[in-house]
């Protein structure tokens, strides 16, 4: 069973900035992922999800809640890389299953832009 421990997230803000410079984009159904390779030799995810595209608190948590957990669910088929998920406008508008397709549809590239570099 995979969990999803503080070695697994992106803390530091020289991380996100290394993401946001260098980072491969990836962009649909409210969502865009940044990818970049990084040598703690796993993944790692980082979450920049706006005030200003969900407003209420308790729905960006939400948000936070299935990206986070999407992630778990498919970190075994992630090289090293850091992921940075941000969010887009309408994006909180869409309800859970919705998010949990696009997210689905982002680690599938992903992984597919990652085998062929």
């Amino acid at each position: 069973m995979a969990t999803f421990r503080r070695a697994m997230k992106m803390t530091r803000p020289g991380d996100f900035s290394r993401v946001f410079r260098q980072g491969k984009r990836l962009g649909g159904g409210g969502l865009t992922v940044l990818t970049v390779e990084n040598s703690v030799g796993h993944p790692r995810l980082g979450l920049a999800i706006a005030k200003k595209h969900i407003k209420l608190a308790n729905k960006r948590n939400r948000l936070k809640r299935i990206i986070r957990e999407s992630f778990r669910q498919n970190q075994s088929a992630f090289s090293s890389i850091d992921i940075v998920v941000l969010s887009r406008p309408g994006v909180g508008q869409r309800d859970s299953a919705k998010i949990w397709a696009a997210l689905e549809q982002h680690w599938l590239a992903v992984v597919a832009q990652w085998q062929k570099s």
